[in-house]
């Protein structure tokens, strides 16, 4: 249920965020002590002081969480016993939505319409779906001749560590935390330093829907230190990552100079918007082609920033999309009327920045957007016409509200220039031909493309890249047990009757 914004304030006004880490069943502060301030992207406002944790705070966690899995207390618990509790989380989450919503709207500066969206919805559904899947996923039986029983086991990898990006904080905790635990890991979470609010208070949620202390553990801090550490630890048995490419090449290191653990890699992305010359511009595309480019102020790696048009329709596609993108609302991200939050730092305003004033410089036409003058760190939403594939906007992630026009002569065009990137996480076609369709579904080297509607998919399809987007690794899906699963042959020698 959608509040007012006088309801959302009255809730932020009676919040006190937690900033304490939380290891094996317990708050507490960093071993050192040493904290870090987190704020309010849209006001600058301090929100909490939270614990800065290092190498000797993920230690503990990695301890008290491999203590519990080799008990078994959770790791051998009845499947069912698994599902039960994350069915409570569920519920929990559930209760206490709004709570949750008005605390990631203030500690990311995301709009409060996506907050709810994302928590009373996709978290929820997520604990929710794969609780019901821990009962669900089945071994095999090989086939062998009379004198040998062969079974092929899937067992939890152990200990999983997970590192998160600061666009989608709560989601992204749960596309780690709800598979891992639902077959069996226990699990080391480092939030990101920018936005670690609800990740932190997820965890007592979790304590009293009856996860058994060490099973979820949470250190705050940064990437070169609680980051690091979850990366070099040798008694974490699997690392699932969320991040820019940059980052998640460390993790591969990281794991070449430990213990060879298992990463999963979820990275960048350049994705195209492609709208072929057969294509209907209605409302509806250009819903889609709006949303996939300024959906979170454009913080998202499936952002559809580079739109390919086809040279007839740029006109009218231009037009269009200039007047929605007029219509976009930006302010105060605790009032639902809202569309446009802030920038998540000061620091990333000015890259996005930095990235606006090099479309202009290489010649690429400005005709919406740019700076604004409210407090905080808000960027208005950028439309820029004559786009050519060497500039830079073009070519590298922005992440941020910026939207470029891209005419091409063909569908073999629109193809190659999709196709030249070292990206490939996501892409948006608009055709009415289904061989067009298919084709280009087909040839599009990415992990996701959505057909006539932006899209990454739901809960049950996997989402992960190709290329420098990421690894093998899914996310989503039944695809996520397998990071943290590990398979066993059991060969059993009979006596032939």
């Amino acid at each position: 249920m959608t509040l007012s914004h006088a309801d959302y304030q009255a809730i932020a006004a009676k919040l006190k965020p937690g900033g304490q880490a939380y290891i094996d069943g317990a708050y507490c502060d960093a071993a050192d002590g040493e904290k870090f301030e987190t704020t309010n992207p849209a006001t600058g406002e301090v929100l909490a002081e939270v614990a800065h944790c290092k190498a000797a705070d993920v230690d503990r966690a990695v301890v008290a969480a491999r203590r519990v899995f080799n008990a078994g207390t959770w790791s051998r618990a009845e499947p069912e016993e698994r599902k039960e509790v994350l069915l409570k989380v569920a519920q929990l989450v559930r209760e206490h939505t709004h709570e949750l919503a008005v605390l990631e709207s203030l500690d990311t500066g995301k709009t409060i319409n996506d907050c709810m969206a994302e928590i009373g919805g996709d978290v929820v559904n997520f604990f929710q779906w794969y609780a019901e899947l821990a009962d669900k996923y089945f071994g095999k039986i090989a086939t062998t001749g009379p004198s040998a029983l062969a079974l092929i086991t899937r067992e939890p990898v152990g200990v999983a560590g997970a590192v998160l990006p600061w666009n989608f904080p709560l989601v992204m905790a749960t596309w780690k935390i709800a598979p891992a635990l639902a077959v069996g890991c226990s699990a080391v979470i480092k939030p990101a330093e920018q936005t670690p609010l609800s990740t932190i208070r997820l965890a007592q949620l979790m304590e009293e829907a009856g996860v058994p202390a060490g099973v979820i553990n949470i250190v705050p801090g940064f990437g070169e230190t609680a980051g690091a550490a979850i990366g070099l630890h040798k008694d974490i048995d699997t690392v699932s990552f969320t991040g820019s490419t940059e980052v998640g090449r460390m993790f591969m290191r990281y794991a070449s100079d430990s213990n060879l653990k298992g990463v999963g890699l979820e990275m960048g992305g350049k994705s195209p918007f492609i709208v072929l010359e057969d294509a209907v511009i209605d409302d509806d595309l250009i819903d889609h082609a709006a949303m996939s480019a300024f959906w979170n102020g454009g913080q998202n790696c499936t952002a559809n920033m580079r739109q390919l048009i086809a040279a007839p329709r740029v006109e009218e596609f231009t037009g269009r999309i200039i007047e929605r993108v007029k219509a976009f609302k930006m302010g105060d991200p605790l009032d639902p009327v809202t569309d446009i939050g802030s920038m998540i730092t000061k620091d990333h305003k000015e890259m996005v920045m930095s990235y606006i004033q090099s479309g202009v410089d290489e010649g690429a036409v400005q005709v919406l957007g740019g700076d604004s003058d409210l407090p905080g760190h808000f960027i208005e939403p950028t439309v820029f016409q004559n786009v050519t594939p060497e500039m830079k906007i073009a070519r590298e992630e922005i992440f941020g509200p910026v939207l470029g026009i891209m005419p091409v002569s063909s569908m073999q065009e629109a193809l190659a220039i999709a196709c030249d990137t070292d990206y490939g996480l996501h892409a948006t076609v608009f055709t009415q031909d289904i061989d067009q369709a298919i084709h280009m579904a087909r040839s599009l080297p990415c992990g996701t493309v959505s057909v006539n509607g932006y899209s990454e998919g739901d809960i049950k399809t996997p989402f992960g890249g190709y290329k420098q987007s990421g690894s093998m690794a899914r996310d989503n899906g039944t695809e996520a047990l397998e990071q943290y699963l590990q398979t066993k042959t059991i060969w059993i020698q009979t006596k032939a009757g």
